[in-house]
C-alpha cells in the first residue's frame, strides 16, 4: 500500500446512517397523486423539467389546506409568500401516463416557509425527484418583506408543534 491509499474499511465497519426520510424531519407532510399528462412531455418523452415545480406546488398547496392556510386564508391573513428559492434534484425520468406520488414536507416556519419534496413512482416507490421551496411573507398592502412569519402562520401550525 503506498502512502496515498486508504487502509481498507473492515466489513464490520458502522457506515453512516441514512438521512431521515422526509416524513420524518417535517413538522407535517400531505401527499397527492397524478397521472402525467401529454402535455407535460418534452422532445425526448419525459417530463419536462419546468413541469416538476407545478407537481411541487401541488402537493405544497394540499399541505397548505390541511393546516388551513391555503392561498385564499393567506390573503383573508393580509400577507402573500412568493417564492425566494427553489430547488430541483432529478433522480430518474417520469414518462408519460406514469402515476407519481407527490409529498411535500414543511421543514422551516418560523422565519420563512421551506417545503422539501420528494416524487417517487406511486406503484414501485422508485425515488424520481427532491426538491425544494422557500416562501417568505410579505404585506398585501406594500409588499413589506416580514423578517419573521406571521403569527397567522403560526397559530395554525400549534396543533403540530
Amino acid at each position: 500500500m503506498s502512502g496515498s491509499e486508504s487502509p481498507p474499511v473492515p466489513a464490520s465497519a458502522p457506515r453512516p446512517s441514512p438521512r431521515r426520510r422526509l416524513d420524518q424531519r417535517a413538522l407535517l407532510c400531505a401527499q397527492v397523486d397524478l397521472q402525467v399528462p401529454f402535455p407535460d412531455i418534452d422532445a425526448a418523452q419525459i417530463v419536462w423539467h419546468g413541469n416538476y415545480f407545478r407537481y411541487f406546488e401541488a402537493a405544497r398547496a394540499e399541505l397548505l389546506r390541511r393546516i388551513g392556510y391555503d392561498y385564499p386564508q393567506m390573503r383573508a391573513s393580509g400577507f402573500v409568500w412568493p417564492l425566494v428559492d427553489t430547488h430541483v434534484r432529478f433522480i430518474q425520468p417520469i414518462r408519460y401516463a406514469q402515476w407519481i406520488r407527490v409529498t411535500a414536507g414543511l421543514t422551516e416556519w418560523e422565519n420563512r416557509m421551506r417545503v422539501e419534496y420528494e416524487i417517487r413512482d406511486r406503484d414501485t416507490g422508485q425515488r424520481l425527484a427532491l426538491g425544494a421551496t422557500v416562501q417568505c411573507a410579505v404585506t398585501l398592502d406594500g409588499w413589506e418583506l416580514q423578517l419573521a412569519s406571521p403569527r397567522a402562520f403560526l397559530d395554525l401550525l400549534e396543533p403540530w408543534l
